[in-house]
């Protein structure tokens, strides 16, 4: 992820993704629940849309996106509800179009940034391409849970390293949510990717190491498996804690999902 076209790029073919799975559904079965709890499939899309208009005005009007963030309260869950109630009240055929619209103007604002020009963002500002990375994380974790609902199951691609890479980089998020302190360690992550490759993140002889399917990890850091379902390994203590408590966006980390809840071939 050196270069930000090419991160801009793999948000758009992600959101492209996410976008086949609902783009022919029925009107009803934008209801269909969701494996998280209480949101349907017209929940996951509402959420895209309402951070994605986020983005979009970060990138293009900080001005405007700091005055709206000093106007969000502490209560978290609130935030997202409201965020999301806009959207929720359109008729499927009309949040299709708002989603479309909402990912268009966020792409086309994160895309004319250089990539490290900072942007202001929720909890501190942001390089353009650490912005753009992080909808790739959002269009993974609820594109997964779109998925799931439906029963599809998905083709991964290489473009997941934009994910691993923004994982990697916010590794102390799962301390933060619970109010824990992050060991002064240094992790090590080697990561096979959809093609074969292999990457790797952090000092190569880091007594603390991840390792296993860079899809995996994905959805291991988006809280979309649980780790007994996932074939990933920790080598030292705080390794094999972090794989408890990995998440890679700010916020309660939720109930996550349960061992057993998928069968290997839904990975």
């Amino acid at each position: 992820m050196t270069e930000q076209p090419n991160v801009v790029s793999h948000l758009i073919a992600e959101g492209n993704d996410v976008d086949r799975l609902v783009a022919d559904l029925d009107e009803s079965r934008w209801s269909t629940p969701t494996p998280a709890p209480g949101w349907t499939v017209a929940h996951q899309i509402a959420h895209l849309s309402a951070v994605f208009r986020m983005a979009a005005l970060a990138a293009a009007d900080p001005q405007k996106f700091t005055a709206f963030a000093s106007r969000l309260g502490p209560d978290f869950n609130a935030n997202v509800d409201a965020a999301l109630a806009p959207f929720l009240a359109q008729p499927p055929g009309q949040l299709l179009q708002s989603w479309r619209a909402e990912r268009g103007r966020a792409e086309a604002a994160v895309g004319a940034l250089p990539p490290d020009q900072l942007v202001p963002w929720l909890v501190r500002p942001l390089p353009a391409r650490v912005l753009a990375a992080a909808g790739m994380m959002e269009l993974f974790g609820h594109g997964q849970d779109i998925a799931d609902a439906l029963g599809v199951r998905r083709d991964y691609t290489d473009r997941v390293r934009v994910l691993v890479e923004f994982a990697v980089r916010v590794w102390d998020f799962g301390y933060i949510a619970r109010g824990l302190t992050a060991p002064d360690v240094e992790f090590g992550f080697e990561l096979t990717a959809p093609s074969g490759a292999v990457w790797t993140f952090g000092p190569p002889d880091a007594a603390q190491r991840i390792t296993g399917p860079a899809v995996d990890f994905c959805l291991l850091v988006t809280r979309r498996r649980h780790r007994g379902d996932l074939a990933l390994a920790a080598t030292g203590a705080d390794a094999e804690q972090w794989l408890d408590i990995a998440q890679a966006y700010r916020g309660p980390a939720g109930a996550g999902r349960a061992a057993g809840q998928f069968t290997v071939s839904q990975r």
